[in-house]
């Protein structure tokens, strides 16, 4: 069975949780370092099959997998990235390692006044649109924003922002979308109101 690729869920944000509160006290760089370490190993297993299979198979027995992980990051991972697998291996979470490490990414951002918005637009922007964007937004959130910009060409103009959980549509097919169905609705109660004053002057 491969990874469970979804949205951070409450189970994940407890981990997560769990994880950071254990880092924080390191300081901030042990706190990125440990994002990044997660990172790196679920990007391996996103590109190697065959360790995601292993990470996620109901077949595989905690025991010797736990084992195996053992052999396999003892040394080349942190201690505490190491036993956090290992705590995830024995309540058999491992096949929910994408959305732990989000919503421990989602944490880190929060704790350090970060966050991280998705920015589609029909072309791509360049450099100094970039920037601008992440000015304007980092006024409006008060935050300090992390732009990750998208190319959707299904768009015909306009932006959409993904922030957090939050999906904000503000393209042009949305807006025209939305005119639309105000002027079926507004055709609509002008025709109502028409025959209603008919029936009455009967």
């Amino acid at each position: 069975m491969p990874l469970i690729d979804t949205a951070p869920d409450a189970v994940a944000r407890i981990y997560a949780h769990s994880l950071l509160e254990m880092v924080k006290p390191a300081g901030r760089e042990a706190v990125e370092s440990t994002l990044a370490e997660l990172e790196d190993i679920l990007e391996f297993a996103r590109s190697n099959a065959r360790f995601a299979e292993f990470l996620s198979s109901r077949i595989v027995p905690a025991g010797p997998r736990g084992e195996t992980l053992e052999r396999i990051f003892k040394g080349r991972a942190s201690d505490t990235v190491r036993k956090f697998l290992l705590v995830l291996n024995m309540k058999d979470r491992l096949a929910h390692l994408p959305a732990i490490v989000a919503a421990y990414e989602s944490l880190v951002q929060e704790s350090f006044g970060r966050i991280e918005v998705d920015v589609y637009t029909a072309h791509t922007l360049g450099q100094d649109a970039v920037q601008s964007l992440r000015g304007r937004l980092a006024d409006a959130l008060k935050r300090d924003v992390i732009v990750y910009p998208y190319v959707d060409e299904r768009m015909i103009g306009g932006v959409k922002f993904r922030i957090g959980d939050q999906f904000i549509d503000a393209s042009v097919a949305t807006r025209l979308r939305d005119m639309q169905d105000k002027i079926h609705r507004d055709g609509a109660a002008r025709i109502r109101s028409s025959l209603d004053r008919i029936v009455d002057g009967q």
